[in-house]
């Protein structure tokens, strides 16, 4: 019987970046039998804003703290040679628009170092387009289509499954059989806890 395990994340959330590595681990010892399907949540909306100082503050902040609880390495340069928006829905747009090639986890993965270790902007379109090259994508259709009514309803609906799954935090792990949600606790720097939970709940009778 194929479970379902969703991953909840979204490309520009530190917090997910954070825990791509462990992620990663959790999935080599996952059984056969589990599809992982990840779900953009979408942080932030459209915006052409830039972030007040406050925010970029507090956002940097983040990044120290996970840098100290975690180890994840950050480039603070960012913060100095960007124009920070509070606007990830078109990072999730272009991640989605991978999917559909395949080429999902280079997407994620290329935003994340493009956003976190290159002090680059993806919520520029021109970043995006030059990842989506960078990954063997066709870049002048990757460009029409990130501006396409299709790709913003495909969001929408990603965004109302996310709903559905009752997630309101990033990076989230929900198991899901037939109607009921079972969420894990997510562990950033050891995937056993969440492989123990997942495996006792994948033999549970209910099962």
């Amino acid at each position: 019987m194929i479970h379902t395990l969703y991953h909840v994340h979204d490309p520009m959330c530190s917090w997910c970046y954070a825990f791509r590595p462990t992620l990663n681990e959790l999935k080599k010892h996952l059984a056969s039998n589990i599809k992982i399907i990840n779900v953009v949540g979408g942080l932030a909306k459209h915006s052409d804003e830039v972030m007040p100082t406050e925010m970029q503050e507090k956002i940097e902040s983040i990044w120290y703290e996970i840098e100290k609880s975690v180890g994840t390495k950050f480039n603070h340069d960012f913060w100095r040679n960007c124009k920070p928006r509070r606007s990830t829905y078109l990072a999730c747009q272009a991640t989605i628009l991978a999917r559909y090639q395949n080429k999902e986890e280079e997407m994620i993965e290329g935003i994340q170092n493009a956003y976190y270790l290159e002090a680059k902007n993806p919520s520029d379109a021109s970043t995006l387009i030059q990842i989506a090259k960078n990954i063997g994508l066709d870049e002048k259709k990757f460009e029409e289509d990130l501006k396409s009514e299709k790709i913003e309803e495909d969001l929408q609906n990603e965004l109302n499954l996310r709903r559905s799954l009752h997630c309101r935090s990033f990076p989230s792990l929900i198991l899901k059989y037939k109607k009921e949600i079972y969420p894990i606790n997510i562990t950033y720097n050891n995937y056993k806890p969440m492989l123990k939970q997942i495996e006792d709940l994948t033999t549970n009778v209910y099962f």
